[in-house]
This record gives C-alpha cells, structure tokens and sequence, in this order.
C-alpha cells in the first residue's frame, strides 16, 4: 500500500538567509524517484503564526494523508530533531508517534522536547489539535533541519528518509 505523506517546510524571514535549511531538505527529497510512498510537498510557507498553520491545515483536509511530516529550520542546532510536543500557553500537545524507535541508531537525530516558541512551534500545534480535533488518523511529526553543507548534508538527508520510512511504516501496522 502506497502511503500519502505530506511534507512541509518554511520559507525564509531573516535578511540574511539565502534560503531556510527546512525547505532545502524537501527540495533535495522532491529529487529522489525511486521513493515508494505519494509525497506532497507544501513549500515554503510564510513565515506567519497564523497563515502557515491555516495553510497546513487546508492541505491536511485536502489531501487527508497518512502521515505528516512539518519541518523548520534550526540555525543554531547540528543534527536533525524530532519534536516530541508543541505547547501553545498553558496547553501541550504531544504527538501520537512512539519517538523512540523511530531515531534509534540514527548518528544525525535526536529527539528535542523544545520546539521553539516560534512559527514551527505554532504549525505543529496547530497541526497536532486538528489531527486530535478531527480523530484524523494521521502520524505528525515536526522535525527541525540544521543549515545544511557540504559536511552534514548526505547524513541528513539519510536520516530524514530513514525517519521518514520508519514512520511510514509505523503508520501502516
């Protein structure tokens, strides 16, 4: 069974970007043909609390995918990071994806229990409250992208597919 995945990424919002790490993963990932899955891509969403979330959530119910996969950009971090929740004030919503085994043995993953407290924090709630609003049965995760180069991109980028499977696979059992 073929599994619909919906892959989103950020634009920029600083002067100095010459582009956001998140949206340079998807557009490496919309190269590779041999991939089994349906992948959706909503690239390069404005930078705005509520805009990319509504975005988002028009896509979701557009195109109601089996798995969801959010992904921001973190300058400041060296290795991919999988978000265990999203708080918007007081409440917080944890995604519904065993974390664990999903970056086991990976060397460029870790799980971040701290998504921000900027745009991808507010997508990734929001995401997480429709899907739980809804009882869509959807995996969503959010995963932060270090500035990709020459050094870190191939691990990267094997690591985002290996999550990527890996969760696919999970939302097939």
């Amino acid at each position: 069974m073929t599994a619909k995945i919906l892959l989103t990424s950020f634009d920029t919002w600083l002067p100095h970007q010459q582009s956001n790490s998140s949206d340079d993963l998807l557009a490496k990932i919309s190269q590779i043909k041999s991939l089994p899955d349906s992948l959706t891509f909503l690239r390069k969403l404005p930078v705005d609390f509520q805009l990319a979330p509504n975005l988002a959530i028009a896509k979701i119910n557009q195109l109601q995918p089996d798995t969801i996969i959010c992904c921001g950009m973190a300058e400041s971090r060296q290795k991919l990071t999988v978000e265990s929740c999203a708080c918007c004030e007081s409440d917080i919503r944890k995604t519904a994806v065993n974390l664990e085994p999903l970056v086991a043995d990976l060397a460029a993953t870790e799980i971040s229990h701290e998504a921000g407290k900027f745009v991808c924090e507010a997508l990734y709630y929001a995401v997480l409250k429709h899907i739980c609003d809804s009882q869509i049965a959807a995996k969503c995760i959010f995963v932060h992208v270090p500035i990709l180069t020459t050094d870190n991109a191939d691990r990267i980028i094997a690591d985002f597919l290996l999550v990527m499977r890996r969760l696919t696979l999970a939302s097939n059992k």
